[in-house]
């Protein structure tokens, strides 16, 4: 069971471009909105932080998500993380600049890990959150990808999370890419073998299909955090509904959960 400290519920935007993208192990990536729009939706609806990557950035060399982030910033009082494309510290100083309270590093960080320590010394490691995209190659065995899925890297993806945070990560977000967009479940046995071992929050995303998986990750798993994407954009489920299954699982979540009927 996860600790009294409340766990966190994040939608996630995928941003290409200007639009909100979805596809499914981070292929097939189809429109499902407008960043701004969904982003007031789901702070009015309770949303604990929102999550912003730009999911082709590091594809293309550039981060445009920026923008959004900046337009956020004006009328959304959450914290904002914001991913993709980030490969300097000049890069992560003009996120937060933007209006990001934190950052979230995959490519640069596994290509030199020492970016982690130089970022933690200079912006504190609260801000610094390490994204790993982990792909099951074996029974219990995952590998780290980059560039949204597309680079295979040789990285033991759990190995990594924990040499993540000997480096300065303040925070881990664990995105698998067999579940991710399937609306199957979270990978039950890749957080569960980190999240009670890791020394800083976990963020458990990829395969929520309904507020019960969100539940059984932060109850069965220990996740310290759950994001989700898909049943928020379609509408299928509200960010109460997976509070309320939360709570029903006797996890502590913020906000006022309204009492079943």
């Amino acid at each position: 069971m996860p600790s009294a400290q409340t766990t966190r519920v994040i939608p996630r935007l995928d941003i290409k471009g200007p639009n909100v993208v979805k596809g499914v192990r981070l292929e097939g990536l189809r429109v499902v909105g407008d960043p701004q729009e969904l982003a007031a939706r789901y702070y009015a609806g309770g949303a604990d932080e929102l999550l912003y990557m730009d999911i082709v950035a590091s594809l293309y060399g550039r981060n445009s998500v920026l923008e959004i982030i900046e337009r956020a910033a004006r009328s959304i009082f959450i914290p904002l993380t914001v991913g993709g494309g980030l490969r300097t510290l000049e890069d992560i100083g003009k996120a937060l600049r933007a209006g990001a309270d934190k950052v979230a590093i995959n490519t640069a960080a596994i290509k030199t890990p020492r970016f982690i320590s130089d970022a933690a010394r200079k912006f504190g490691s609260q801000c610094i959150v390490v994204s790993i995209e982990a792909k099951r190659q074996a029974p219990g065995r995952w590998e780290a990808l980059t560039d949204n899925g597309r680079e295979r890297t040789g990285v033991d993806a759990v190995a990594w999370a924990h040499k993540a945070t000997e480096l300065g990560a303040g925070e881990i977000l664990l995105t698998s890419v067999d579940q991710e967009g399937t609306l199957k479940g979270y990978d039950m046995e890749l957080i569960a073998g980190l999240a009670g071992s890791l020394p800083v929050p976990l963020i458990a995303c990829g395969g929520a299909g309904s507020p019960e998986d969100a539940a059984a990750a932060a109850a069965d798993a220990s996740a310290d955090a759950v994001a989700l994407a898909a049943i928020l954009h379609s509408g299928r489920n509200s960010i109460v509904q997976i509070k309320d299954a939360l709570a029903a699982r006797g996890v502590p979540v913020r906000g006022a959960v309204p009492s079943p009927a």
